[in-house]
């Protein structure tokens, strides 16, 4: 046991070090960066592919590239500002977040200046004019609609927190269904039938025509259409308030001329992820895994690396709490009352990160803190910081469970041969403590690995995240989410038998232990 003591002390102090390490390092300002924040998944404006064709920028923190609209007008504002591009990919939801909190220095994603987001954030002035329209498919009713009033009672959505979606209120009669997270998304939920169309703008009309010939973007007349103030009607650069880069990027958007901002739109246009291919599912499969197997081993190795730090640092943390908790009440005043304040402070951590969902402990940690205390957080250290102090709060409510399961005469003997109680921890309890918590530390490690698939809402490129990234740019979610749903099942199967393996080496002599059946280790009554 004393090997098993080194042996976990070696490994909490690396893996502590380590993230600490990579935190610290990543983390730091550099004036000479222009960090801009898109969804890479909004194509003809942005979109995400493996290679460096056609002038794609490097993602920050992957091997992929993002390309489009908006990546090419932001290497000429990069250009003109004189310093290095920098592309964040970041969900739509976490792109206000991101840029308030510092992460990113503007953000670019074709995103409307209204004046609910005026309150936010300052814009620039506009860099793309669009008119809204809807999407249907062919052959449905709504196909020839001429005016909004065709649309009553036809179901509608758009995407989460734009104006698109609060542009359906015009409507009357209209079936409001839910806001969806992205483009792709609705254009699989009306490829399928689940809605009869989502409001979009014109240019995202024409690159979901291409993908998918079956659509058909309906457009208005100015009287018949969605009345429309002129920034809901345009994408503007997203800034932090009192930005100094909002004039300069002013004067480098006012040299472009409209014309040439068209011939770079229809650029993008024409390069953007061909989906049109007419394969089979087991096709389409087989060309995703083939085509994407690199960012899928990728994202399964963060997925591991996050899950298993996150579990052995959570597993610390609940054994030093147990353990703690486990102490006899100090009879002396000033111990009893350390004592009552650090179990207060216990009782609230845990009672907080089991009482709230990991997603919003990601939002708070990695955008909250830097918006409150300026603590600008590495994703990866945030990643793992988020999965270890949930896990801890879990851990020690099963370690103080393993302390209870052992026999109390236990305590009384090893007291009565003067052993102290740090003694009777060290020597007696915790090697019985750590047997018993096996089997529920191996259900935190699985449920870990499947849990990190909310750290995409902070653009942690764990497999979750590298699985929209792939559905976003080839519109097949049925098929890209299979492929992960395989992985997660490898991974957790064998991460489960590994798990099994071990506590069957660590149960020998198999006469004194039921490992299945009984993993509160009681000992078998013998039948008579």
């Amino acid at each position: 046991m004393r090997h098993f003591y080194r042996w976990f002390t070696a490994i909490i102090l690396f893996t502590t070090t380590l993230t600490l390490f990579g935190g610290t390092s990543l983390a730091a300002d550099d004036d000479n960066v222009f960090r801009v924040g898109m969804e890479a998944g909004y194509p003809p404006f942005n979109w995400t592919q493996q290679d460096d064709s056609n002038g794609a920028v490097p993602i920050e923190g992957s091997k992929e590239f993002a390309g489009g609209y908006d990546v090419e007008m932001a290497k000429k504002i990069a250009e003109g500002l004189g310093k290095e591009l920098v592309i964040v990919k970041t969900s739509w939801d976490g792109l206000p977040p991101a840029l308030t909190s510092g992460k990113i220095d503007a953000i670019i994603a074709g995103m409307s200046p209204t004046e609910e987001r005026r309150k936010a954030i300052d814009f620039t002035e506009a860099y793309h004019d669009a008119s809204l329209v809807i999407m249907v498919k062919k052959g449905s009713p709504y196909e020839h609609a001429t005016s909004l009033k065709d649309f009553a009672g036809a179901k509608l959505t758009a995407q989460m927190g734009t104006l698109h979606y609060d542009a359906i209120d015009q409507i009357e009669g209209v079936q409001k269904e839910l806001a969806m997270g992205d483009f792709p998304e609705m254009r699989v939920a009306l490829d399928s039938g689940i809605i009869d169309g989502y409001v979009s703008e014109s240019v995202e009309g024409k690159t979901a025509k291409k993908v998918n010939p079956n659509f058909v973007a309906v457009e208005f007349t100015k009287e018949n259409g969605f009345q429309q103030s002129e920034a809901d009607s345009t994408a503007a650069i997203g800034l932090r308030k009192g930005s100094e880069l909002r004039e300069d990027i002013n004067k480098i958007l006012a040299d472009i001329p409209v014309s040439e901002r068209e011939s770079i739109m229809n650029k993008a246009i024409d390069q953007q992820p061909d989906t049109s291919n007419d394969l089979s599912w087991f096709g389409w499969v087989m060309k995703i895994a083939k085509e994407n197997w690199p960012m899928f081993l990728r994202g399964a190795g963060m997925t591991l690396f996050i899950s298993i730090l996150g579990t052995i640092i959570g597993t610390a943390i609940g054994m030093g709490i147990g353990i703690f908790r486990a102490i006899p009440t100090p009879k002396k005043a000033g111990k009893n009352f350390f004592y009552k304040l650090l179990n207060g402070l216990f009782s609230i951590y845990i009672e907080i990160f089991r009482g709230t969902p990991m997603i919003v402990q990601s939002m708070v940690i990695y955008y909250g803190l830097a918006q409150a205390f300026g603590i600008n957080m590495n994703r990866t250290l945030a990643a793992v910081l988020i999965v270890s102090i949930n896990t801890g709060a879990y851990m020690t409510e099963i370690v103080r469970g393993g302390i209870f399961s052992v026999d109390k005469g236990q305590f009384e003997a090893a007291q009565a041969i003067g052993m102290t109680h740090f003694q009777t921890m060290r020597h007696v309890v915790i090697p019985q403590v750590i047997r018993n918590i096996l089997p529920a530390t191996g259900n935190e490690f699985v449920i870990n690995i499947k849990d990190t698939s909310v750290l995409n809402v902070i653009a942690v490129s764990e497999l979750f995240f590298s699985a929209k990234t792939v559905a976003g740019a080839n519109f097949r979610f049925f098929e890209t989410f299979f492929i992960i749903c395989v992985i997660y099942f490898v991974m957790t199967f064998l991460v489960t038998q590994i798990l099994r393996y071990i506590e069957r080496r660590m149960d020998q002599p198999k006469k004194y232990y039921a490992p299945y059946a009984n993993q509160m280790q009681v000992q078998k009554i013998e039948q008579e």
